[in-house]
């Protein structure tokens, strides 16, 4: 059995039995299980990085789900100083579910700007486009 699940099974065994009370181990199972994934999912996102061949733009691909648990790996995977000065990043492959990764993409957006250069974010799919314009720009004190 694979040890996340093993974990879970435990997590919820255990406070059943100690309180005698099968909703606090439902409960506690539950949440063990929602962190468990959470990590999971954070991992599957990947991103690409392509210097154009004239050298005057770099085009960053992002594939997989963005929220408070990938950002970290996220804003990690771009080089600010070695970058030219206009910055594409792609999100045609990538979701935004939540205002950490809005935040997170200010973030980077803020960044680049203080280096002059210029970020442009494309592709976001319409639930994601929809969050990001209502958010972005309301969260930059958070990074």
């Amino acid at each position: 059995m694979p040890r996340g699940e093993t974990v879970v099974m435990l997590l919820t065994v255990i406070p059943t039995v100690a309180t005698d009370n099968l909703a606090i181990g439902v409960g506690v199972g539950v949440l063990t299980s929602m962190a468990l994934f959470a990590r999971r999912v954070a991992h599957l996102l990947s991103v690409e990085r392509t210097v154009s061949p004239d050298g005057t733009s770099v085009t960053y691909r992002v594939e997989g789900e963005l929220f408070f648990a990938s950002n970290e790996e996220l804003t990690d995977a771009f080089h600010h100083p070695d970058d030219p000065a206009r910055i594409l990043i792609d999100m045609s492959r990538a979701h935004v579910w939540d205002a950490s990764a809005v935040s997170a993409l200010d973030a980077l957006t803020t960044k680049y700007e203080k280096q002059g250069k210029s970020v442009e974010i494309t592709g976001l799919n319409e639930p994601s486009s929809d969050l990001h314009d209502a958010l972005s720009g309301q969260l930059a004190g958070a990074h």
